[in-house]
């Protein structure tokens, strides 16, 4: 009888169960999004993903690859200016010149520096006086002194020296007509460059360098250059450095440039195929970034009429000052290209793999949702009131058979009531368990809530009768002192010493009472900068400071404010305050900080007291917060440091003290701020 019943259960629960599911996605539709979902939706995320991540890495590869090709130019060039420093230097400390210069003849000096000039590719060498004045070269036309060069005047002094510098037209003229003539370069209207009413470029780049010479009128310079203005060989070495050949995709060219201020002085650039870019200018973008704010460029950019895979380096003058770039870069194009046909080449292949792989997920997909069809049907009869139906899936081994032979079996069996029965009882068990756990944690609070409570009212009770006989024998002494009239001067001291003894025992009930109900002595809570608390507090301990010989010192950093109540910060303040005099009887430091610092991500201020008094024992450093504890034998309530880190805790803050025996105290508390 129990199993029909429990069988005609089942067979009522399972239309309920079926008008459930039938509100919901049909299990031949998961099994398809299952199978369709990461080939047709996830795997292009996935591919657009990679692409695009692979496409940045290419970019950045690409930079990091000019980057490497500046870092090869800019190395020659300096080993260019290095070595012209050596030979003019060289040249300096020969006995050839040396024997030419004592022997003072002019015209066989000049000879020998025309020789040398010829022989070292200079394009210029010439002899400076004591004063900067040439002295060599008859042909020179000197306005004014030539040690207004940091390279010369560090020749003059005795040492070498070499730089790039630019040597203005009318410098140029003074020096030689001839180089005037080279350095001047027309200037080519260029697209994206900062607009320009300039039509040429007079001013010349030079290797600058000087070494000192002995001369008979005391210590002189040999000063020589080589000019970079239409240099084609110089910027002709950088580019085969740093393109050799197959060091770039077919398509591309390698290029280098060298700069004066914005303009190609000298560059294998191509304006038309046979003519090169001399004159051309960068455009105002890279201007911008590496004259004007001094910064690298590392980026595609406009060169004279493409996009190229551009780097870009200031070049200072021995002044300091920027006055043209290096630059190295390659045609972008033929590397976009190559990219995007990688791209395209990928793309196409993961289309074929879709289209390949989508048939085969579905055939999988009907091999599973078949037999879970069949086991649907079964279900169905079931609920239609026959117990003995059965799915008829043959067990192959794998899981759907095998689930469809435990469904069978289960159908035979009437075992769910048991389970249900057996997890309601450990469901109600579990709940009961926790249930009396949580009541043995409420008993436990209330326990201690109740002690808490009778320590308070203890603590009123005893203020109570202490304050009544307190505040009788303080009225009955007043009126002692009314009656006794002048003769109370003579009892003078006795009087003030009942009075003291009399507010120390009322000091001493209100920080009892402020121990156990510390809320009901908060005052108002308002804004305060903490920096301003600490120096009000400071004239309130200046008698103390007085007595002995102690130097304070003030580190007030603070710029937040704290919510609290001035005079409990006032209180803490002065209680440290005081502790640290009583520590240094006989002098000492005493420091007071105040720095914002932020403690488990929250705003705050940290205040420190340090003293470099006798310190204290770990011993008494762990009981120093502990409520009546003290080391001040006959005085003191050993309430102060208590009641403090309560004040301190109450506010949200922390209190803690560090100290080393005979070398000095810190206690620094920690309060947070208004925004914290």
């Amino acid at each position: 009888m129990a199993d029909g019943a429990a069988e005609q259960t089942a067979a009522k629960a399972l239309p309920k169960a079926r008008g459930k599911r039938g509100s919901r996605i049909s299990v031949r539709m998961r099994l398809l999004a299952i199978a369709l979902l990461p080939t047709v939706f996830i795997m292009p995320i996935f591919f657009i993903i990679t692409a695009v991540n692979w496409s940045a890495r290419f970019d950045n590869l690409l930079i990091a690859k000019v980057n490497g090709e500046l870092t090869i130019a800019q190395q020659y060039l300096s080993r260019i200016v290095e070595s012209r420093q050596l030979q003019v230097e060289s040249f300096s400390d020969s006995r050839q010149f040396a024997h030419v210069v004592d022997r003072g003849g002019a015209e066989e000096l000049q000879l020998l520096l025309d020789a040398k000039r010829d022989e070292l590719d200079l394009d210029f060498l010439y002899v400076l006086g004591p004063r900067g004045q040439v002295i060599s070269s008859p042909d020179f036309i000197q306005t004014d002194t030539l040690d207004h060069w940091p390279v010369v005047r560090q020749a003059l002094r005795g040492g070498s020296a070499a730089a790039i510098d630019l040597f203005s037209g009318e410098e140029l003229k003074q020096m030689s007509p001839v180089l005037a003539s080279r350095a001047r370069i027309r200037l080519v209207p260029t697209q994206a460059a900062v607009p320009t009413d300039r039509t040429e470029e007079t001013r010349g780049m030079f290797v600058h360098t000087a070494a000192p010479v002995s001369l008979p009128t005391g210590q002189g310079a040999l000063v020589g250059g080589v000019l970079l203005n239409r240099n084609l060989n110089f910027i002709d070495t950088i580019n085969d450095l740093v393109y050799p050949t197959a060091s770039l995709i077919e398509g591309t060219v390698g290029t280098a440039t060298l700069f004066l201020d914005d303009v190609r002085v000298s560059t294998n650039v191509r304006l038309f195929q046979d003519e090169r870019a001399l004159g051309t200018r960068v455009s105002a973008e890279v201007r911008a970034a590496v004259l004007d704010e001094g910064r690298t460029w590392l980026d595609r950019a406009f060169v004279v009429n493409d996009w190229y895979i551009s780097a870009y380096q200031p070049i200072t003058d021995s002044m300091g000052e920027r006055v043209g770039m290096l630059y190295v870069g390659f045609l972008e194009t033929p590397f976009r290209t190559a990219k995007f046909k990688t791209l395209l080449t990928f793309a196409a292949a993961f289309v074929v793999i879709v289209l390949l792989s989508v048939p085969l997920f579905l055939r999988w997909a009907r091999q599973i949702f078949r037999p879970i069809e069949r086991m649907e049907g079964t279900i169905n009869r079931v609920e239609a009131g026959d117990l003995g139906a059965r799915t008829g899936v043959e067990n192959r081994g794998d899981e759907l058979g095998r689930v469809a032979e435990q469904m069978d079996s289960l159908l035979g069996q009437i075992q769910d009531r048991d389970r249900e029965l057996s997890n309601r009882v450990r469901e109600r068990t579990r709940a009961l368990e926790e249930a009396n756990t949580r009541l043995e944690a409420t008993t436990k609070q209330l326990v201690v809530s109740e002690k808490l409570a009778a320590v308070g009212e203890i603590a009123a009770g005893i203020a109570h009768e202490i304050n009544n006989p307190m505040t009788v024998i303080q009225g009955n002494l007043d009126l002692i002192r009314s009656e006794v009239g002048p003769q109370a001067e003579d009892l003078k001291t006795e009087f003030r010493l009942i009075d003291e003894q009399v507010h120390s025992v009322f000091v001493i009930v209100n920080k009892l009472l402020q121990f156990t109900r510390p809320d009901e002595y908060a005052g108002e809570i308002e804004s305060h900068h903490p920096d301003e608390v600490i120096e009000d507090s400071i004239p309130l301990v200046q008698h103390l400071l007085n007595k002995v010989d102690i130097d304070l010192y003030l580190r007030l950093n603070a710029t937040h404010y704290l919510s609290i109540n001035r005079t409990e910060l006032q209180q803490v303040l002065i209680n440290l305050i005081v502790n640290a005099i009583h520590a240094m009887p006989e002098g000492g430091d005493l420091t007071l900080r105040a720095d914002d610092v932020d403690q488990d991500g929250k705003p705050g201020v940290m205040i420190t007291v340090q003293d470099s008094g006798k310190g204290m024992s770990a011993e008494v450093l762990g009981r120093v917060f502990d409520p009546f504890f003290t080391t001040k034998q006959g005085e003191g309530t050993g309430l102060g440091l208590s009641i403090s880190r309560k004040i301190i805790r109450r506010y949200g803050g922390s209190m803690q003290a560090d100290s080393v025996e005979d070398e000095g105290t810190r206690f620094t508390l920690w309060l947070p701020t208004e925004e914290g």
